[in-house]
């Protein structure tokens, strides 16, 4: 599981995640869960659980930006997703990075 992430990578943002309980699961999809990622892909993270809200989300991108990672993430509360498609990609592609 390396989503073209090194595993200190991986490992900072599992730190990060590890911090808000109410998120139950964090799941990689798009190009880096497919494989076809470039080395600057954006992370696209749908994200799992219990009460996450829009507070959730904007305090995990303030943690998460304090990691100085080179590279973009998208974060979605998979739940609030309306579009079909990209929920059903996300089932289909889609790669557990935590639980």
């Amino acid at each position: 599981m390396s989503f073209g992430l090194s595993d200190d990578v991986i490992e900072k943002m599992q730190q990060v995640f590890s911090q808000f309980p109410n998120i139950k699961e964090v799941v990689v999809f798009g190009s880096r869960a497919k494989g076809n990622y470039k080395e600057g892909s954006d992370i696209d993270l749908a994200l799992k659980g219990t009460a996450l809200n829009l507070q959730t989300l904007q305090n995990l991108e303030l943690k998460l930006e304090e990691l100085y990672l080179p590279y973009k993430i998208d974060m979605v509360i998979y739940k609030n997703i309306a579009n079909d498609a990209l929920k059903e990609h996300i089932d289909r592609v889609g790669m557990v990075l935590q639980k």
